[in-house]
């Protein structure tokens, strides 16, 4: 059923297969009992091993990949070719022979070396396990559209299969940062601008990854709630101080790993890059101990973001070299170097030298240690091969794909009920524009296993039905507009006075069909994780790039009836299209399936109810633009509209809903009970359709302030034409608490507005009353 080719025999004759014979007389190790608590096996194994052999636990098996030659004999050369070979090639075999390099690599760390401590396979997953051929599913930002925690957890169950079918055993996700400034090209990653949407949909996903239990059995993975915390860095650049307050950092950007902790037992956490209040992340003594593992009480292993202990002395210069470094990071509660382990590995020398405790040492690696017992590698840790490859963009995951692509699809605009597109009525369908031809998939993706772009949806739904027209107008970049661009440097924006003649063409194509779709946006080289200066992705303006906007409006002045699809990754200020095109859908970047979703949403199969996740501004002179800001930033800009392009939780369907008979009860409570708030909602159209019930809060007179309106649940309902459902909510001291003036959380007294309805800015509202204890 599978070849394995001559490289990968070779790698398994270079790793071989020889196992340790123990003696028949010594006991059973401690470390070894699977029926012995996870701290005791741990405060077994630790005494056991050398200062080298714990430190290579902290640098991910760096100094010592171990693997043998053919004879049994240790060969450093020939261990870190193979090594490299494996890293390497991962990238483009099959799950089938990663599983079985895999499998050869961790059999030699567990039959071969003295203590048999198994490895952590390391990789990502942010939207899918990012292999090739696996099963992409919508970027972050889509995800967090469908206002959908059940599917987002179904969703990384499933990416979780097929990482640990393939031998992968930690997942870099979630991203849990808050995406308050949309310059950030890594928006896209993210749940969007509120803490609250982001806990939820963070906490699914680490549940999805991890599974229910606290032991993760060979289908889940450990997930790393990342990167703890970026804030809100200045001027939106990727690596810059994060300049916010601790009650900031408390209100919002600490909630959703809050939530990770303590609800969803994340394994791992990522510190960030940044600085709060001049200290790096990597350094910073109260960030992860005293409110990461003391507030919290978090219990698994921190580990560096790649590069980031390189930083300390080549960035932000509170380290004079590596070993300073090491010696400040691990002091700090970081305990494993992501990188290269260059920065780690000197820990051996400065404890010989005494200056870094060896107890220090001993703690990181005991956080290390219980993580891989908590995979169960010490008895599970291999996996099998053919299992891989069945579950690997299996038939079911692909299913998955698509729903969530349909339900991440956010309508916009549709005067005149232009959309659904009534292909009884259509001889001839323009497709036009960058984005329609190639998968875009987003950032931290592979090549697909099943990709299908917007023209192809389109042309797969028309069939022989209408003529399908196609024309690319213009070009954004001049880098490729796949995944690879995330990795290609100097990519320019093509000026749009060259694309002239291109965007004249596709306008008199449209002006030949009877309706004119445009697929605009950005690409995976425009929008991107910014971690270099020949890898940029933070951006100044959110303007579209090059000669998009000439495009749509020469398309649209034919007067063909037109339809923007965005594909992109960040709120874009498209004030012209908003203002003009009478139809608009928001894709994000929608996955493997976004071109069949697509086209099911267009042609009416599906109806859209996704809600915008972040605020469209209309220039990033009104940034921050995020919803729940505070009462006094209540000031407009002269001679502009200063109200959102398109709000948070923002988004139309085919069919209409009414909110009606919001109530509360009890209507008055004490600050130690809960209340029930109820909202009737009515699909008064004549489709089937989803609407997404939002409930908002903000307290009238508090000690400290609070934002004019904040999430605090929501509900995804579908409803039938005609149908009605009573959605409940429940309102817990928490949901009402705030940070009071000392820095600690209370409820107190007084009067709350709680604010129901299909978006921020269009709810309907009802007074509870708090009274004193």
């Amino acid at each position: 059923m599978h070849t394995q080719t001559t490289r990968y025999c070779q790698v398994l004759a270079i790793l071989g297969t020889v196992a340790v014979v123990a003696s028949a007389q010594q006991a059973t190790p401690d470390y070894r009992n699977p029926n012995l608590p996870i701290e005791k096996r741990v405060a077994d194994l630790v005494p056991r091993m050398t200062l080298e052999e714990k430190v290579d636990q902290l640098t991910g098996g760096q100094r010592h990949p171990g693997i043998l030659d053919s004879t049994g004999k240790f060969t450093p050369d020939q261990a870190e070719e193979a090594f490299r070979r494996l890293y390497q090639e991962d990238t483009t075999v099959s799950t089938y022979d990663a599983a079985v390099l895999r499998n050869a690599a961790q059999r030699y760390a567990v039959e071969k070396t003295r203590l048999g401590i198994p490895r952590i396979f390391q990789g990502e997953a942010l939207h899918g396990y990012m292999f090739n051929g696996s099963t992409s599913f919508p970027q972050c930002l889509g995800l967090a559209s469908t206002w959908d925690p059940d599917l987002v957890r179904q969703v990384f169950t499933a990416a979780a299969d097929e990482m640990a079918s393939s031998g992968t055993n930690q997942a870099f996700s979630p991203v849990i940062d808050l995406a308050r400034d949309p310059r950030w090209g890594r928006t896209e990653e993210t749940y969007g601008e509120d803490p609250f949407l982001v806990a939820r949909m963070g906490a699914a996903a680490i549940e999805g990854l991890q599974g229910s239990n606290f032991q993760i059995d060979r289908h889940h993975v450990l997930a790393t709630a990342k990167h703890f915390v970026h804030g809100q860095m200045e001027g939106g650049r990727n690596t810059g101080p994060s300049n916010v307050s601790e009650r900031e950092l408390r209100e919002s950007f600490f909630v959703p790993f809050e939530a990770a902790v303590k609800e969803a037992q994340v394994g791992s956490v990522m510190a960030s890059y940044n600085e709060i209040d001049g200290i790096p992340d990597h350094t910073n003594h109260w960030l992860l101990g005293a409110v990461l593992r003391q507030e919290w009480g978090f219990q698994g292993y921190i580990t560096s973001d790649g590069g980031a202990l390189q930083m300390l002395y080549e960035t932000h210069h509170v380290a004079a070299n590596a070993a300073d470094a090491a010696r400040e990071a691990i002091a700090a509660g970081v305990d494993f170097d992501l990188s290269d382990g260059s920065v780690y590995r000197t820990l051996v020398d400065s404890v010989k030298q005494g200056k870094v405790p060896e107890a220090e040492v001993d703690t990181a690696v005991a956080r290390v240690l219980a993580a891989k017992f908590r995979l169960g590698l010490f008895e599970n840790p291999y996996v099998d091969p053919e299992y891989a490859a069945r579950t690997t963009n299996s038939s079911e995951h692909q299913k998955l794909a698509l729903r969530a692509a349909q339900e991440s699809i956010v309508l916009l605009k549709n005067d005149g009920d232009l959309l659904p597109l009534d292909l009884k009525k259509l001889k001839k369908i323009a497709v036009i524009g960058p984005n329609a031809a190639d998968v875009h998939l987003g950032g931290y993706s592979r090549e697909d296993g099943h990709g299908v772009s917007i023209l192809d949806g389109i042309r797969q739904r028309v069939g022989p039905n209408a003529n399908v027209l196609y024309s690319e107008g213009c070009k954004i970049t001049n880098g490729k507009q796949g995944w690879r661009g995330w990795y290609e440097n100097n990519v320019r924006v093509i000026d749009p006075s060259t694309q002239a003649e291109a965007v004249r063409a596709a306008a008199e194509m449209a002006r030949k069909a009877e309706v004119a779709i445009v697929v605009v946006g950005e690409n995976e080289t425009t929008n991107r994780e910014a971690w270099s200066e020949q890898h940029l992705g933070d951006r100044d303006s959110l303007d579209l790039l090059g000669a998009q906007e000439q495009l749509i409006k020469a398309v649209f002045e034919t007067g063909t009836p037109t339809v923007v699809l965005l594909i992109n990754g960040r709120p874009l200020s498209i004030n012209y299209v908003a203002q003009n095109v009478p139809a608009i859908l928001e894709g994000w970047y929608l996955g493997e399936e976004g071109g069949t979703a697509a086209a099911d949403v267009l042609f009416g199969d599906v109806n859209p109810g996704g809600k915008l996740p972040v605020t469209f501004p209309r220039s990033v002179g009104q940034l921050p633009a995020y919803y729940d800001h505070k009462p006094s930033r209540n000031r407009s800009y002269a001679f502009v509209d200063s109200t959102p392009l398109f709000p948070f939780g923002f988004g139309l369907s085919y069919t209409k809903f009414r909110f009606e008979n919001l109530r509360v009860e009890p209507a008055k409570i004490s600050s130690s009970q809960n209340a029930t708030v109820r909202v009737d909602i009515t699909n008064t159209g004549n489709r089937p359709g989803d609407e997404v019930a939002q409930l908002y809060i903000h307290q009238r007179i508090s000690s400290v302030t609070q934002p004019v309106m904040a999430l605090r649940s929501f509900r995804r309902v579908t409803l039938k034409p005609g149908e009605k459902t009573t959605v409940e909510f429940k309102l817990t001291p928490d949901a009402l608490s705030i940070i009071d003036e000392n820095m600690r959380r209370v409820v107190q007294p007084g009067a709350f507005d709680l604010m129901v309805g299909g978006s921020s800015a269009q709810t309907n509202a009802v007074e509870l009353e708090v009274l004193p204890n």
